[in-house]
């Protein structure tokens, strides 16, 4: 059964063209046709070339078109042979070997031009039939490369919707580790201090913080939902809180400004934030830094965003290890046109640096 749901058009033609072939050979009350053998041939041979035509496309109309140029001239009477070359020469077009195709059906109309006019018994197609002829091999390549266009044309679009759907699946991912990632970091260094803590006061301002942390990063998860569902998301004027959630651990968080704070895009507003907060998750996990200094510069033409800490910055001149955190801070910023770099400072800590430009995200 899959076979035959393979090759139902193929075999469709295959039965048309013999059947036509047998009605119109025993239909004949006139002497025997000529060269009967020799059709027949033809006819079972262009039949069977169709079945290659998925692979083979432009061979298989030029075959077919062979074929019929043995069959016609020299044997009689005419069968449906024809059929199989159309079909042959619109599966070139619809695959998209339309210049091919083009190629066949001119060749076919000069051999029947030029068969005409070394003819010696006079014309066999007259002016009528031949531009019936031409127009029909014009309109089988046409409407093939208008299937196959169309084809294309689906395809990508199916293609581009995978791809947003990938995007839009990367950019939940990101939106769930930055906000999930930033308070779990902030209440596991609590607990930790907790757990570890032999100064009962200092056990109870853990817990504290964990209490307002878990409760931060409830909030900041239902605004990631609602962020999804297009509403509001959170932004620089927002820095603030996370300085304070961090400076909780025992670091401090200085903020400075550069240039007049002005509206942004969302989407850059939106991504600024979240290069502050994964990068402040770093330092708060990894850095064992004491200070932490978070400048924005706003400028006509873009926002940037620079964390330095004194913490351990690692070797001096190498790029930071992108694990999940860098990558989705640069995800975002490159998604946006901008840049970001990750790596030791020269007089010690680390620096995250995002150039996030205005225009790109207009």
């Amino acid at each position: 059964m899959a076979i035959l749901r393979r090759y139902v058009a193929e075999i469709a033609v295959t039965l048309a063209v013999l059947a036509g072939s047998v009605v119109i050979t025993f239909g004949e009350a006139a002497e025997p046709p000529r060269n009967a053998v020799a059709g027949w041939v033809c006819a079972v041979l262009a039949c069977a070339a169709l079945f290659l035509r998925r692979r083979y496309p432009t061979s298989v109309a030029a075959f077919t078109l062979l074929c019929c140029a043995i069959y016609y001239p020299r044997t009689d009477p005419d069968g449906f042979v024809l059929l199989a070359f159309a079909f042959a020469l619109y599966n070139a077009a619809s695959t998209g070997r339309i210049r091919g195709a083009a190629i066949v059906a001119a060749a076919a109309m000069g051999g029947v031009a030029i068969g005409e006019v070394q003819s010696r018994t006079g014309r066999q197609v007259d002016n009528f039939a031949f531009l019936l002829m031409a127009g029909w091999f014009i309109a089988l390549v046409a409407v093939g490369a208008v299937t196959f266009y169309r084809r294309e044309a689906e395809r990508t679009k199916e293609s581009e919707a995978r791809r947003r759907a990938t995007e839009e699946r990367l950019r939940i991912a990101r939106e769930l580790h930055d906000v999930l990632g930033h308070n779990l970091a902030l209440i596991n260094v609590q607990a930790g201090a907790a757990l570890h803590g032999k100064d009962p006061a200092q056990s109870e301002e853990a817990l504290t913080t964990i209490k307002r942390t878990s409760k931060d990063a409830l909030r900041e998860l239902r605004a990631t939902l609602g962020m999804l569902r297009q509403a509001d998301t959170p932004g620089l004027a927002r820095v603030a809180e996370l300085a304070e959630a961090v400076g909780a651990h025992g670091l401090t968080v200085r903020t400075e400004i550069d240039g007049t704070a002005r509206d942004l895009p969302p989407a850059v507003e939106h991504a600024a934030f979240r290069v502050v907060q994964e990068a402040l998750t770093n330092v708060a996990r990894h850095a064992a830094a004491r200070t932490v200094v978070v400048r924005i510069g706003y400028t006509d033409h873009d926002v940037s965003v620079q964390i330095d800490d004194d913490g351990r910055g690692g070797p001096l001149g190498h790029p930071a290890e992108p694990g999940n955190g860098i990558r989705g801070m640069t995800e975002r910023t490159e998604a946006l046109g901008g840049d970001l770099t990750a790596a030791a400072r020269e007089d010690g800590g680390f620096r995250v640096r995002a150039r996030l430009p205005l225009r790109a995200a207009k």
